[in-house]
């Protein structure tokens, strides 16, 4: 038997876990999956989100999964299938009928089934679009011939269009008698006879206005259009700029082929929010809870690697002071403490400079400006941590001139940590390396290897 042992009531339900699955709904679902009784299950199902039943997919095991896909059977959701962690859907593709695929994938906006199988191997891409209509597949086709990660793939084929002379009542009329139209849009698009996005009208404003109003009477004052070939962080980054609700996408004649709204991109600044995350702590951007034991040690093992031969380093300076710290044995009892307040100051600097670039709040224009003003917080944190440590180390030694060598070892490294934190995410940047990738092995070894010299260093003159 599969199901949870969960025999106590659960606890009331706060605020930090409203969005958290119950643990007694996974149980049923798992007592269905065990009993066979697919009434159950879909009664359990059916009133939830499919965003909370891809959560419950990669919850569960492996095993569960396809029991619970093939229990699932033709009522299989196809919104479920965007939601699912990309190292999942393959997994449950397959276990999918061609009957329940085909309709499952129907279901979906073309930026969705772009999304779906662009990382998928060539004979599941096959196995989807062979599903679709003739029209979807050559739209889904067209979109996966734009390069990754461009607003090409983002986009969705869909648009609400109309010209730009025609009034209120004549867009009202056209919509009422549109025979199908996209499943989400928050605006008309008005469009020139060359077929050139020219302005933006709300369904609000379309609603609200006499039907004898002139659409561009009425369009909204932001407007902007997104090149097919943009990146999708600054599309991304022009909606959240720009509060953008939706925008047309555009050829290279200017021409209306598409169109992206508020919600994929919000996923692409969710989605570059976590890479940044995981870059930042040195794991690979692809990895995931459903990754295999090999594949997650191969993903954290390169940053691992480089960590290493970065403690060698600082060690070899360590070791350049050795006859120093058999001299005196506090030596090595506060060694840990300048380096662990360097590394931690280093990382918080190095962690606002990343999201500062990526928001690109930080530039060449006000770089020297941002340096001085973290090189000053670096000096006033080492000065009052170098005064604690050096009451600390009096009062724990006892020996008043080693109290001075910390304090200023405090000093330096601080410093050291704040100009690392800033200057070495920029200069990756400006290199073309991802910082927030990068910048953790490089500030880490900077902030120890100066922090042990300037420790080590100043006790070697002073204290012998």
């Amino acid at each position: 038997m599969t199901e949870l042992d969960d025999q106590t009531a659960p606890d009331p339900q706060t605020d930090d876990d409203a969005y958290t699955l119950d643990r007694r709904l996974v149980s049923g679902i798992l007592y269905s999956l065990d009993a066979k009784d697919r009434d159950t299950l879909l009664s359990l199902l059916e009133p939830l989100h499919p965003a909370d039943i891809a959560d419950i997919i990669e919850q569960i095991n492996p095993y569960d999964r396809r029991r619970l896909v093939a229990l699932y059977g033709e009522e299989f959701d196809g919104d479920i299938l965007p939601e699912l962690d990309e190292g999942l859907r393959e997994e449950i593709l397959a276990v999918l009928s061609p009957a329940v695929l085909a309709e499952a994938v129907r279901e979906l906006e073309s930026d969705d089934i772009v999304d779906l199988v662009e990382d998928l191997d060539e004979p599941q891409q096959e196995a989807i679009l062979d599903q679709l209509e003739d029209a979807d597949r050559v739209a889904v086709e067209q979109a996966l011939s734009f390069p990754e990660n461009t607003a090409g793939r983002l986009m969705q084929r869909e648009t609400v269009w109309v010209p730009e002379d025609w009034s209120v009542g004549q867009a009202i009329d056209h919509l009422r008698n549109a025979p199908q139209l996209p499943e989400q849009f928050y605006h008309v698009i008005l469009v020139d006879p060359r077929m050139r996005p020219v302005g933006n009208v709300t369904l609000g404003k379309l609603m609200s206005s006499d039907r004898n109003v002139a659409l561009h009477q009425i369009v909204e004052e932001e407007f902007q259009t997104i090149p097919v070939t943009q990146d999708e962080e600054d599309v991304a980054y022009a909606f959240n700029q720009y509060h953008l609700i939706s925008a047309p996408v555009v050829d290279v004649d200017e021409r209306l082929i598409g169109m992206i709204t508020i919600d994929d991109a919000m996923v692409v600044l969710d989605e570059e929010h976590e890479e940044d995350i995981l870059r930042l702590a040195g794991v690979s951007e692809e990895t995931s809870l459903s990754d295999t034991i090999f594949e997650a040690a191969k993903g954290r093992a390169t940053w691992l690697f480089v960590n290493l031969l970065t403690a060698i380093l600082a060690s070899l300076v360590i070791d350049m002071f050795a006859e120093t710290i058999d001299q005196m044995v506090a030596l090595a009892v506060l060694m840990p403490i300048v380096a662990s307040m360097g590394g931690n100051a280093g990382t918080q600097t190095m962690t606002v400079t990343v999201r500062a670039l990526a928001t690109k709040d930080l530039t060449a224009q006000n770089a020297l400006r941002v340096a001085r003003r973290e090189l000053s917080v670096g000096a006033l944190n080492g000065l009052l941590f170098g005064f604690v440590m050096a009451l600390v180390a009096g009062v724990w030694f006892g020996v008043p001139m080693l109290a001075v060598v910390i304090g200023l070892a405090m000093v330096v490294t601080q410093i050291a940590a704040a100009l690392g934190g800033v200057l070495i995410p920029m200069a990756l940047d400006r290199a073309g390396v991802d910082p927030a990738l990068a910048s953790g092995p490089f500030v880490t070894t900077i902030t120890d290897v100066i922090g042990f010299f300037a420790f080590l260093g100043l006790a070697a003159h002073v204290l012998l």
